[in-house]
């Protein structure tokens, strides 16, 4: 059986009012993976969501142990839950030049700056005057510095960090007070440009958008909007139109938030009025979006792909749906303008045997598995305009590691007879570089995938700045 489709009159993916524009290409680790080739359209939603989180058929992924995931739902946090992916041990700027990581020493956590687009990637640690705690949130900037969040006494203190030498300088930004317990904060992932950083706040009926690098005067509050808000995928590429997902009356929506007018909110996804709908991630070049919606299965989350400002519908294909695994979209392939369907999509795999990357197209029918490599930073890696998957790595031989895996299906250097960690079958192994010599293995695997649908269906991307503004259901 096909994917699942879903088309409304008045319900899908609204291309949010005063969009400024079709963005420059520069997101990468945005993407949204979905399949869709003629399959069976469907009609009738029944019932609603029971609130799962909506990345997955399971009830979830292994928080990372290394980075400290446990500790989200503390009460610094409120007891939340804030986004539908497990948390990346890394964190990578949207150009791919840097990335960040909270790292481990024995009982001590330090800041760690990896630098990526050079010939070899390679780490500089930036430890302060005392270790960090596991909780605290590490962002890449642009410019290479690196901006910390830590709690105490009640506030959110934040600093940019760099390198002077042997020590680590530290660049005060000010803090951002919850006078409300139940009040959570957290960084929203790198905007385009690397010049700005920004955080969200969620309080117990409304939560607000805050600058918190690269403002004029420290940490600026920029929108409050009514509703518990999660998520956060930014839509352009100006760092201006910030999609988020708002818990209203029990059922959650994507709304926008043009950040240029005073936090102005739009609606964006509603696929049927009984759904809870997410959106996980977006690609400006093409358009695609990945969505999670219960509409096509109420009560069961499932992922689903959609173009925006297009007037085909959302796809839920059924070779996104791995059996008792959390399947999380973390990057897509950039620069495909107006081509979604060729997009290359990375998929991290969480089961009860550990977790792997799937690779994924929406013009493809099927999931390739590919094992994860050793030290693998879960959760964290990039396209390149070219076409290969970058997945930062680390281990005790090798503190910084970047495996290369060719969009063509197989990664780079010598054979490696590891399996897929959900199969008996073989798979690919990592390759290393920067400082490590390429250990490739030859050749990828693909998972079983659903009989195909005898024609594909035509799909008609919209060029962004062109995009219909209403709520459109898309594909």
């Amino acid at each position: 059986m096909g994917a699942d489709e879903y088309r409304g009159a008045d319900h899908g993916v609204a291309e949010p009012a005063g969009y400024p524009g079709d963005g420059n290409g520069e997101a990468l680790g945005a993407g949204y993976p979905g399949d869709g080739n003629g399959e069976v359209p469907w009609t009738e939603v029944q019932g609603a969501g029971n609130g799962e989180a909506p990345w997955t058929e399971h009830p979830g992924a292994a928080a990372d142990t290394e980075y400290g995931d446990g500790d989200y739902g503390s009460a610094e946090y409120g007891g939340a839950d804030y986004g539908p992916a497990a948390r990346a041990a890394c964190v990578i700027t949207v150009d791919g030049s840097y990335a960040a990581r909270l790292a481990r020493r024995g009982d001590s956590w330090f800041p760690e700056r990896w630098t990526l687009d050079g010939p070899e990637p390679y780490a500089v640690p930036l430890p302060g005057r005392q270790p960090e705690e596991p909780g605290t949130e590490v962002h890449p900037m642009g410019d290479g510095r690196v901006l910390i969040r830590r709690f105490a006494d009640g506030r959110h203190n934040f600093a940019l960090l760099y390198p002077t030498g042997p020590e680590t300088g530290e660049l005060p930004l000010g803090a951002v007070e919850c006078p409300d317990p139940g009040t959570a904060l957290r960084l929203l992932p790198p905007a385009p440009g690397g010049e700005k950083a920004y955080a969200l706040a969620v309080g117990r009926r409304s939560s607000a958008v805050w600058l918190v690098a690269g403002g004029a005067f420290g940490s600026e509050h920029l929108a409050e909007i009514p509703g518990r808000c999660s998520g956060g995928v930014w839509l352009d590429g100006a760092g201006r139109m910030l999609a988020l997902d708002r818990e209203v009356g029990g059922r959650t929506k994507t709304i926008v938030v043009d950040l240029e007018r005073g936090g102005e909110v739009s609606p964006l996804l509603q696929i049927a009025d009984g759904s809870d709908d997410r959106l996980l991630l977006a690609d400006p070049d093409s358009g695609l979006l990945l969505i999670s919606s219960d509409a096509p299965s109420p009560g069961r989350p499932r992922l689903g792909w959609g173009v925006l400002g297009s007037t085909l519908p959302v796809r839920f294909p059924e070779c996104l749906r791995v059996p008792d695994c959390a399947v999380t979209p973390f990057a897509i392939q950039p620069g495909q303008v107006l081509m979604p369907e060729s997009c290359g999509v990375a998929l991290r795999v969480d089961g009860p045997t550990g977790s792997w990357v799937g690779v994924w197209r929406p013009a493809a029918r099927q999931v390739e598995h590919l094992p994860a490599p050793e030290g693998w930073l879960t959760g964290a890696g990039l396209w390149t305009g070219n076409g290969e998957l970058l997945l930062p790595y680390a281990t005790e031989g090798m503190p910084c590691g970047v495996v290369r895996w060719a969009a063509a299906g197989s990664l780079s250097g010598e054979a490696d007879d590891r399996r897929h960690p959900g199969s008996g079958e073989p798979g690919v192994g990592e390759t290393g570089v920067g400082g490590v010599g390429p250990e490739d293995p030859d050749g990828g695997v693909d998972s079983a995938s659903e009989p195909g649908p005898p024609e594909p269906v035509a799909l008609r991307p919209v060029p962004l700045q062109q995009a219909p503004l209403g709520n459109l259901v898309t594909k």
